[in-house]
């Protein structure tokens, strides 16, 4: 007997696939296609600006009265800070790491000396995969934010105070964006230019890492790498993996600094830790490192044989900088 033929195909176990069920799992595909762009497009991209060398006229030999001989930039760290803090004052988070370091150099010196500005920014990391959603911004958002704020900041100064010179340090997500403006100053394509900057100071710097045109390690070289670096080329909705600084700091690696607690994976982290093929574990284990007990701990996490805490040591240095800074003349 002649079998029928029906023009449908066949499913598994010779069961015929019609064509509403394909047209079911079509829709199914497309809803999923939208919600994975929709996720991307919602925890945000990451914008950071491009580089652009600072220009104008010819170095001037004095500048306004009202301008600083130096400024600080101090960058905070994730949950440090939010994006409407006052940048002169800041209150967002009074246990903040960076006050540590800004406070004691704003308590040395009178404002004609140096201007201490805390870069005010959203300061969040958001779980991507967190059920249900904790709320935050990304740390796509955010680290854009910061990085933007702080070069405009920089630029700002730089336009208006021609002869002030500079000190940067930065902490965890502060860090990373401390190091990113450094290199690209570094690199002569940053908002200043690096001949009028002092010093560099990255605490657990998630783009840590080791070879030429590193900064100097203070306190006892860890083996491990930067979170970045272990999961470089890892992009998931709202967090980026930019992997390591091309060219490292350029010409201010040696003026450039970093401090990395040993097992703290924001900054030490073993490439098996954290590995791109094994995303979820990756993703948590990253997320719950920016919380971790070593990396909360550095205010008293001692650099050196004196006893010098990483806070204390950064201090000292951007004190000792400033002291020693040009004193340029005013109009």
């Amino acid at each position: 007997m002649t079998q029928r033929r029906t023009g449908y195909p066949r499913g598994a176990g010779g069961r015929r696939r019609r064509p509403g069920c394909l047209l079911f799992l079509a829709i199914v595909a497309g809803i999923v296609v939208v919600v994975i762009l929709l996720w991307y497009l919602l925890a945000g991209l990451l914008r950071l600006p491009k580089p652009a060398p600072p220009t104008g006229p010819r170095e001037p030999t004095s500048q306004p009265a009202d301008c600083a001989d130096v400024q600080l930039l101090s960058i905070p760290g994730t949950w440090e800070s939010n994006s409407t803090d006052d940048p002169h004052n800041p209150t967002a988070n009074p246990n903040s790491l960076m006050l540590n370091v800004s406070n004691p150099v704003r308590q040395q010196f009178p404002e004609s000396r140096v201007d201490v500005y805390t870069v005010p920014y959203v300061a969040q990391f958001s779980n991507p995969i967190a059920i249900p959603p904790d709320g935050q911004q990304s740390y796509n958002n955010s680290r854009s934010e910061g990085t933007q704020r702080a070069t405009d900041e920089l630029a700002a100064m730089h336009n208006r105070c021609p002869l002030t010179t500079y000190v940067i340090a930065g902490f965890s997500q502060g860090a990373v964006i401390a190091g990113d403006i450094a290199a690209q100053i570094g690199a002569g394509k940053g908002p200043v230019p690096a001949d009028k900057v002092l010093g560099v100071t990255v605490i657990a710097d998630g783009r840590r890492d080791q070879g030429p045109g590193q900064g100097t390690e203070i306190g006892t070289a860890t083996p491990g790498v930067g979170a970045e670096v272990a999961l470089r080329g890892l992009t998931v909705p709202g967090i980026t993996m930019t992997g390591p600084r091309p060219g490292g700091f350029g010409a201010l690696a040696d003026r450039t600094f970093t401090i990395c607690a040993p097992d703290d994976l924001v900054c030490d982290a073993p490439v098996q830790a954290l590995n791109p093929l094994n995303i979820l574990p990756s993703l948590n284990t990253l997320v719950h490192a920016v919380g971790n007990p070593v990396h909360a701990l550095y205010a008293g996490f001692r650099v050196d044989a004196d006893g010098a805490t990483a806070t204390t040591w950064t201090a000292n240095w951007a004190i000792g900088l400033i002291n020693n800074a040009p004193h340029p003349a005013h109009s």
